[in-house]
């Protein structure tokens, strides 16, 4: 899979999220501190839609 930090990432390295996609559609998120070892929240693409949305607003 291939993964992208957010552009709202800090520049610094100390404070930045990666997001993919999975085949299945499902958005996955990531903190890049952890190298791909730490957790991995899942959300539908619907349910993604959902929080840019809120986060924006």
């Amino acid at each position: 899979m291939k993964w992208r930090k957010s552009s709202y990432s800090g520049q610094s390295g100390g404070n930045c999220v990666e997001v993919g996609q999975s085949g299945k559609g499902a958005i996955l998120v990531r903190d890049t501190k952890d190298n791909g070892r730490g957790p991995t929240h899942r959300f539908t693409a619907d349910a993604w839609r959902a929080f840019v949305a809120r986060v924006k607003g």
